[in-house]
């Protein structure tokens, strides 16, 4: 009989170890490695394994690391993002972006109701919204594999998809807020936009006053004195942490929790922040940190937290499921091509951008932990969310490959500054 410790230290073994390998597995078979990561959590969480090894123990161990491995995602997710390429989506891009999100959100929620009449309406929305995310980190790894990611195609959907996960992040801090109130539903709404609206603008203000500084290069000043002068080692990352943490911290106190200030708080960290020279030396550790460690922690861990056990047991909740997996495919999909094809790109090349939008991946999924820790959801509906998941980050590739191969070379062809511009110079040319 193992100690507690030992087990603890087994079980993270497993998971970590496992996770890395079968992530690695599952990108050579041109999947994206969160869905080996998170079948190995399956397979040594309760589903499978996790009796038998008497792994199912440690779930409430591992809760803390999977608070730290969320707030890790989260911040890596704002990292990818610079209000530079807000500010260049443009108003075609921005209103394809929050497209593609409310359709599957409003329509999502029926479908929930249909499925759970008893649910109330907040609990409705909640499941809605964490199937109507596209994944931006996840669409970027497939338009590497298809080589499309610095292409004019790869250049919109990577638009439309921030604005999509910026619309959803903010959907949610404004459904936590008003679940946390007691005051009436118009009142607590009002309350809740008013408090998001705060602390966006609390953010918009310090990346306001940071740029101000940059014309009168007094931060870049600083930012050499704190350079030459600081001299403990990866203080710019210790930098990092603590503005992170004070960001997850304000929203908290806000009532929008950690998740919100996590995310945006990476918004302001950019290279004109903190220094490009500094700004590389901060991403290269983080990213080791994240890719290394919490990513595939914080996906095995979601895996681990499901049981698809109750879905065996319940013809209701396997039928649920089913419904819900389907629904997320199809409606991403329709809306995404729907919105594709009303922007001028071809049957084709709308059919591969409304498969390849309707990839999940981290955010949901740390949307989900959060409901399930704070008992909004159930485990039965945390094995559905994240099972929803799985399957549609497995059916974006396959449904995408067959049209992408007949995007045309002039729309593959390399665009030198996707990153930065418009969406309305992105889109095609009208045909000659």
């Amino acid at each position: 009989m193992l100690d507690a410790t030992t087990l603890f230290l087994v079980g993270l073994f497993l998971l970590i170890g496992s996770a890395v390998l079968v992530g690695e597995l599952f990108t050579r078979l041109g999947q994206a490695s969160l869905v080996g990561q998170l079948l190995v959590g399956v397979v040594l969480g309760p589903t499978l394994l996790g009796g038998p090894l008497g792994l199912s123990s440690l779930s409430s161990q591992f809760q803390s690391l999977q608070f730290l491995a969320t707030f890790f995602i989260l911040m890596m997710a704002g990292l990818a993002v610079t209000p530079e390429q807000i500010r260049s989506t443009g108003l075609a891009g921005t209103i394809a972006g929050i497209a593609i999100f409310l359709g599957p959100f409003a329509t999502g929620a029926a479908v929930v109701h249909l499925l759970y009449p008893a649910e109330s309406l907040l609990g409705t929305l909640f499941i809605s919204l964490t199937i109507s995310i596209t994944a931006l980190p996840v669409l970027a790894v497939m338009l590497r594999e298809f080589g499309l990611l610095e292409s004019r195609f790869g250049s919109f959907l990577m638009n439309i998809s921030l604005v999509n996960e910026l619309a959803a992040v903010t959907t949610f801090a404004v459904l936590l807020r008003v679940q946390g109130d007691p005051q009436s539903t118009g009142i607590a709404v009002a309350i809740a936009v008013l408090t998001v609206a705060l602390f966006l603008t609390s953010v918009l203000a310090v990346h306001t006053l940071l740029r101000s500084l940059r014309r009168v290069r007094l931060w870049d000043r600083w930012v050499e004195r704190f350079r030459e002068s600081w001299r403990t080692r990866e203080a710019g990352f210790a930098v990092l942490m603590v503005v992170a943490l004070g960001a997850a911290l304000y929203s908290q106190f806000l009532g929008l929790t950690f998740l919100v200030g996590a995310f945006y708080a990476g918004l302001l960290i950019t290279p004109e922040s903190a220094g490009r020279r500094e700004h590389r030396s901060i991403s290269f550790v983080f990213e080791a940190i994240t890719w290394g460690f919490f990513l595939p922690l914080f996906f095995a861990l979601v895996g681990f937290g499901m049981n698809f056990r109750l879905l065996g047991s319940s013809p209701e909740a396997l039928l649920a499921f089913v419904a819900l997996a389907v629904f997320a495919i199809a409606s991403k999909a329709a809306t995404g091509a729907a919105v594709t094809r009303g922007l001028r790109w071809t049957g084709n090349e709308a059919l591969a951008a409304g498969f390849l939008v309707t990839s999940r991946g981290a955010v949901e999924l740390a949307m989900a932990v959060i409901l399930l820790s704070d008992g909004l959801i159930s485990t039965e509906l945390f094995t559905i969310i994240a099972g929803v998941g799985l399957v549609t980050t497995l059916v974006a590739p396959i449904g995408a490959r067959p049209f992408v191969r007949r995007v045309s070379p002039f729309r593959r062809a390399r665009d030198e500054h996707a990153a930065h511009r418009p969406l309305e110079s992105a889109l095609p040319p009208r045909e000659l």
